[in-house]
């Protein structure tokens, strides 16, 4: 057990959403794995965050108030600095056309809440680790 929570540590994760509960809920999930957990209400207050943290990859809820999900995730993935951070959406609906969206702004990958730990760390293994792996 120690050494998967081992994979985990020293990466920066940042979750954006408006709900406390689901932004406590995964917090609390992914700081017990060994990650360093960066919030933010919405993509308004994440941006100077990220810019400032510069996190390894980046869960985003779609619908948040003043820069939605799309939005925000299109901001990170046209700027040349940010554009590497692998961005998840999260959302409630389970729809062909949220997950549509979300690709054509850039998501690596599309969450249904509610999620489960595994369902986090599962997008870290692939989007980080695996990556890390492909590129020693």
């Amino acid at each position: 057990m120690s050494e998967t929570l081992s994979e985990f540590s020293g990466l920066k994760v940042m979750v954006i959403d408006d709900s406390k509960t689901i932004r406590r809920s995964a917090e609390s999930l992914l700081q017990k794995a060994g990650c360093e957990v960066l919030t933010a209400d919405n993509g308004f207050e994440a941006l100077p965050i990220i810019s400032g943290q510069h996190p390894d990859i980046i869960f985003i809820d779609i619908m948040m108030p003043r820069l939605d999900g799309y939005q925000t995730c299109a901001l990170v993935k046209n700027n040349p600095k940010y554009r590497d951070i692998p961005v998840v959406m999260l959302s409630s609906k389970d729809g062909l056309f949220d997950r549509a969206k979300g690709r054509v702004v850039g998501a690596e990958q599309y969450l249904t809440k509610p999620f489960t730990r595994d369902d986090l760390l599962d997008a870290i293994r692939t989007h980080l680790l695996d990556k890390k792996n492909k590129d020693a």
